[in-house]
C-alpha cells in the first residue's frame, strides 16, 4: 500500500461490489439525486452531453432520465460489472478521467468524491473536461457526518485499548471545498450544506447499514487487526447512553455538502471594476457617510 494515499481504493471497490450483491439501501443517494434534479431544473441551460461521475448506484441516472435540462447521460464508474446495469458507462476511476478538454456540458456526482485522494486534481480534470459555460454539480459527505459514531469509538478505544485508531474517514469541510473550486478555475462557485438526522433501532443497525452501503472504514492507514469485541460493545454502550432518544432509538448525523461551479465563459456575470459604482452605499442605506479618520458621534441620530 502506498503510504501517501489516504484511501484504500481497491478496498473501496471490493466493498462496493459486496454492497451491490447484498442489495445496498439507496435512500441516501435517492434523496441526493432528487435534490440534484431540482437544482438542475432551476438552471437556464440545457446540457446535451452529461457525465455521472462515480455515483455508487443508479439513483442519479433514474432521477435525470427524461429531465428537460439533461440530454445524453453517461456513467463513469471504476466497477466494470456496473456497466450492464447502468446503460452507457465508461469504466474509469474518478481520479483519472478519460475525457478530452472541452468535451462535456455537464458533470454531476453524488456521494463519491469524499473518498478521492487528490480532490484538487479531480476538480481540475473536471474543469478541463467541461466546455465553456459547462456546469459541475456534486454532492459529497461532509465533516459533521457520523459524529456520534466517531465520538463513541474514540471513547471506547481510549478506555479499552489505551489509544485511538483511524476508523471513520476525515470528511471535507464546506469552506475548503469552496476554495478548491476557485483554485481549479471554476467561475461562480457555490457551496451549501444539507444536514439531517437518521434514526436507527440501535448502533449495531447503523453499522450494518454502513456495511451494506460499502461505507465502512476505507482508510489506507486503518488498524489491520480485528476489532475487539469488548471495544465494540463499549462503543455501542456509549452511543446508546449519549445519542439515544426517549423511545430508545439512536441518532446519526448526516451532512451533505453541495457544490457547483461553471467553466468560465464571456457571457457569465463578472465583478465590477473597483471604483466603477454609480451610486453611493450611504445613499442606499439612507445614512451619512463618515470620512476616513472622522469618529462617529454616538449621540447623533441618522
Amino acid at each position: 500500500m502506498n503510504a501517501s494515499r489516504l484511501f484504500d481504493r481497491p478496498l473501496i471497490l471490493r466493498r462496493r461490489r459486496r454492497a451491490a450483491r447484498m442489495g445496498a439501501p439507496t435512500f441516501l443517494t435517492e434523496r441526493v439525486a432528487d435534490d440534484m434534479a431540482d437544482r438542475l431544473a432551476a438552471t437556464l441551460r440545457t446540457f446535451a452531453c452529461a457525465v455521472d461521475l462515480g455515483t455508487p448506484d443508479d439513483a442519479v441516472r433514474r432521477a435525470l432520465a427524461g429531465h428537460p435540462r439533461v440530454g445524453r447521460l453517461v456513467a463513469v464508474d471504476a466497477l466494470a460489472s456496473a456497466a450492464a446495469a447502468r446503460g452507457p458507462t465508461v469504466v474509469a476511476d474518478a481520479e483519472m478521467l478519460p475525457f478530452a478538454d472541452g468535451a462535456l456540458d455537464l458533470v454531476v456526482s453524488a456521494l463519491a468524491l469524499q473518498v478521492v485522494d487528490d480532490l484538487p486534481g479531480t476538480f481540475a480534470q473536471i474543469r478541463r473536461a467541461l466546455k465553456p459555460d459547462g456546469l459541475f454539480l456534486a454532492a459529497l459527505v461532509g465533516g459533521a457526518s457520523l459524529t456520534e459514531l466517531r465520538q463513541s469509538f474514540a471513547l471506547a478505544e481510549t478506555e479499552c485499548e489505551g489509544g485511538l485508531s483511524p476508523r471513520v474517514a476525515p470528511f471535507a469541510d464546506v469552506r475548503d471545498i469552496g476554495a478548491l473550486l476557485q483554485r481549479a478555475g471554476f467561475a461562480l462557485p457555490v457551496t451549501d450544506v444539507d444536514r439531517f438526522t437518521v434514526r436507527y433501532d440501535s448502533p449495531i443497525g447503523l453499522m450494518h447499514e454502513l456495511r451494506r452501503l460499502g461505507a465502512t472504514n476505507p482508510l489506507a492507514e486503518r488498524r489491520r487487526t480485528p476489532l475487539r469485541r469488548a471495544t465494540l460493545m463499549r462503543a455501542v454502550e456509549i452511543y446508546g447512553e449519549r445519542f439515544s432518544d426517549p423511545d430508545g432509538r439512536v441518532r446519526a448525523t448526516v451532512e451533505i455538502i453541495w457544490l457547483s461551479g461553471w467553466a468560465p465563459h464571456e457571457s457569465q456575470q463578472k465583478p465590477l471594476r473597483p471604483g466603477s459604482a454609480t451610486a453611493r452605499l450611504a445613499d442606499a442605506l439612507g445614512t451619512r457617510e463618515i470620512p476616513a479618520g472622522e469618529k462617529a458621534d454616538p449621540g447623533r441620530t441618522q
